[in-house]
Parts: structure tokens; sequence; C-alpha cells
């Protein structure tokens, strides 16, 4: 999923680095990218739609933690406002994104995605097992695969079902396949954690009102399997000489870090080297 997670408490151990859907897809794009977020760690300026995103995915995990049968319309747009709340009061810099008398306008936004949820799937006819599931597996030859799977559900015959919801619009073809990547590496993390392959992924559009569901296999994962660790090679290698180099395109007009690249007459930062550990509660 593309939100903005909310920051990790102060108290929160270090991990070791590895490997996510975000970073991954970060890289593919641009190993300059990848390097400034994350090793450099420099901040990116936050969106008003990746904040939405995230209040109303912090709405949707609150509803699921409702009874069944009161996960009702009412009561799911009704979690918007305290969802709003604890966001702020974690991080009150966001309230610059969204100034007093805006917030109702991006309040009612938030709304109108949770009502366009109930378009695609009834809450109260099923129960998930996780919202907002941290992930974590070792593969054989020792990458590690970390993530935040916005919900999983299993049916009473054992079946796994991976959900994702989006925010923004359902994507052309060509961006179908960055969103399938992240929904292959959730299911891979299932086939090695449980030892059975997801029965549907399910990307979930709420501003479009559309499901993207895909069906993987078994043999499909394990070739995905040897992409990521092929890329965490990659990565590894750039980590160990600081040679991240920028991969100019049309993206580069929407990348906050535009004015440092070389590509664009910018200065990088000295290289801070290859981390030894992260923050905990990062994507």
């Amino acid at each position: 999923m593309t939100t903005t997670a909310p920051p990790a408490p102060d108290s929160a151990p270090p991990r070791r680095p590895a490997l996510s859907p975000s970073r991954a897809a970060d890289f593919k794009l641009c190993p300059l990218k990848y390097r400034l977020r994350a090793v450099d760690r420099i901040p990116e300026v936050p969106t008003r739609a990746a904040l939405r995103g995230t209040v109303v995915h912090a709405a949707l995990e609150s509803l699921y933690g409702l009874p069944a049968a009161d996960r009702v319309p009412d009561t799911a747009t009704a979690l918007v406002d305290p969802a709003w709340d604890r966001l702020v009061g974690d991080a009150p810099e966001l309230c610059e994104l969204v100034t007093t008398d805006e917030r109702g306008e991006f309040l009612d936004e938030a709304r109108a995605l949770i009502s366009r949820y109930y378009r695609l799937e009834d809450p109260t006819r099923f129960e998930p097992e996780s919202c907002e599931q941290r992930v974590e597996v070792e593969l054989e030859d020792g990458v590690l695969l970390r993530g935040f799977v916005d919900r999983i559900d299993v049916a009473p015959t054992g079946e796994v079902r991976v959900v994702d919801y989006k925010t923004g619009r359902a994507p052309g073809e060509r961006r179908e396949s960055h969103a399938l990547f992240q929904m292959k590496f959730y299911a891979l993390v299932i086939l090695r954690t449980r030892g059975i392959v997801p029965t549907q992924l399910r990307l979930l559009y709420l501003a479009d009102d559309e499901i993207l569901t895909y069906q993987p296999d078994r043999d499909e994962l394990l070739r995905f399997e040897r992409t990521l660790s092929a890329l965490w090679k990659a990565i590894l290698e750039a980590g160990a000489t600081g040679d991240f180099r920028p991969s100019p395109s049309n993206m580069c007009n929407w990348c906050d870090y535009k004015p440092l690249c070389p590509a664009f007459g910018g200065t990088l930062p000295e290289y801070p080297g290859w981390p030894a550990t992260v923050p905990d509660g990062t994507r």
C-alpha cells in the first residue's frame, strides 16, 4: 500500500535492515531514491493525499475492532474524526497540511472514501484474522522480508485472502504490475511463515469502486522469491560502496529528492554508510 505510517514510539528498539515492498519498489525505480529514503532517511514532504489515506486506513482498522454487527456505515464514518485526532496527537506537525478551515472538507473526503468502501465489501459478514498486521520472515539465503498487511482473512476451510486498501485511483495496465508486486511480496511471506499459498490477493480501490483480484501459484511465488533475493543482493552491493545511481524517468517530477539529485545538478549529502540497524515501526 502507498500511505505514510505514524511515527514509531521512541522506545521501539532498532532492527536490522530488511526489504519491504515499498523499499523494493524504490530501488527498482531508482537506486538513489532508495538510498535517500532508507539509508540517509531524509524526510519527504508529506502530502494531503497520503495523510487522507492514513486516516482512512486507521478508521478501517478501528472498524474491524468492533463486533461484526456494529460495523455499519454510520459507525464507520464516525470513526474518521477519532482516527484524525490520534494521528495529529502523535504527530502534531501533520496539522500543517490541513488548516483549521480545511479540516471539515478534508475529513468529509475521508468519510466519502469510507462510505464507498461499503460498495465493495460488507464488513458485517465476515471476521478478519488480523488488520494492520506486521509480517516478517527470513528467507533461506538470509534475506529478511518485512511489511505491514492491511488485512488477512482466513476462511473456516483454511483458505487465506490478503487484502489491501487503496485510496487513490485504480491503476492502468502499466501500474497494475506495481500494485501486484506488493501483494506477491505478502503472499510470499505467508507461504514462508504458514506453508500455504494465499487463495486470493485483493486490492480495493475505494476512489473508483474497483476490486483487483489475483490468484498466485506456488511456482510463481518461488520465482518471485528469487527476484527479491537478487534485488536485496544488489542493494547490499550498493550499500557497501555507496554507489546508488540515479535512474531518471518521468517520475522524477514528483520526487522530493530531485533538488539533491546529480542528474538534475544537485549535490548529494555525504554517504552515511550502510546502517547496522533501522528504527522499528518503519515500512
